[in-house]
Order: C-alpha cells, then structure tokens, then sequence
C-alpha cells in the first residue's frame, strides 16, 4: 500500500519523538482518516491527533528548462502514552 510513503528524521523531527509524535510523507490524495488507519493496523498503535501539511512549491531551473518540484503530503502523528512507532531497529 502506497499511502505512506517514509518516515521523516530531521532534527525537528527527532524533537518530535519525544512527544511521542512521529511524522511521515504520504500519498497527496490520501485523507487523515485513511492514514490512521493504516497506521493503526500496520503498526498496532493507537493514533491521538493526525496534523496534515503540504509544503508550498519550489521552482527549479536547469539550464533553460524551469519545473516545479515534486509535490507531497507531510502528516505528523501523535500516539497515546504507552504506544511508540519503532523507527531504527536496535543492533
């Protein structure tokens, strides 16, 4: 299923992960009621709130060719207290 399609690391991100919130990119037509529920049953957690953002677009120029770029969904995640997305696997 391609609704999600990574989970976003960034320093903003990581902050996040203390507030037990975790945020992914996903599919631009997907709503946030199919996003919870994927991330329910893949992940067998309990969503709080669901917080949706698309970024505005960003020109891009090469040569004498100028394009936008890509376009994408940005969800952030909260889990109730207790729960918790395993991101990095523990070697």
């Amino acid at each position: 299923m391609d609704e999600v399609k990574y989970p976003i690391l960034t320093e903003k991100t990581i902050r996040l992960l203390e507030k037990n919130q975790y945020t992914f990119d996903v599919n631009k037509k997907s709503t946030k009621t199919q996003i919870k529920k994927w991330i329910e049953n893949f992940f067998d957690v309990k969503v709080k709130a669901i917080n949706s953002h698309v970024p505005p677009e960003k020109k891009k120029r090469i040569s004498s060719i100028i394009g936008r770029s890509v376009r994408y969904k940005r969800m952030i995640i909260t889990l109730h207290s207790g729960y918790s997305i395993p991101l990095f696997s523990n070697k």
